[in-house]
């Protein structure tokens, strides 16, 4: 890894099928150990039942109120500063329960590559 101070664009933010956006924060070559997406998600949505093979992944609740499930555990209500453990391969999904956007840092590691995501719905 070269050191490097890296500037995400919120312009670049993105819908995706999982029904959230996400902002790559840091995630690519340059750093194969770790990638850092913000994810937001809107007041009452649930993102889609997804694992992440091979990838370790945290997220770090930033703003906003939800629930998360993981691996068929009961819904967990999470809040801001809350940090929630996901091991690989295991079912996830979070639902925004709050009135404004709900947004956390999506931390892998290894980073994030898309063909390690399966859509488990």
């Amino acid at each position: 890894m070269d050191i490097a101070v890296l500037r995400p664009n919120p312009d670049e933010e993105f819908y995706t099928p999982e029904r959230c956006y996400i902002l790559e924060m840091s995630n690519s070559t340059a750093d194969e150990q770790l990638s850092v997406a913000r994810a937001r998600v809107e007041a009452g949505v649930s993102t889609a039942f997804h694992r992440v093979n091979a990838t370790a992944e945290r997220y770090v609740v930033l703003e906003g109120q939800g629930d998360v499930e993981i691996g068929g555990s009961p819904p967990e209500a999470v809040r801001a500063g809350d940090v929630v453990l996901i091991p690989p391969g295991v079912d996830q999904r979070i639902t925004n329960t709050g009135r404004d956007d709900l947004i956390f840092l999506a931390i892998c590691t290894p980073r994030f590559r898309n063909e390690n995501y399966i859509d488990t719905e």
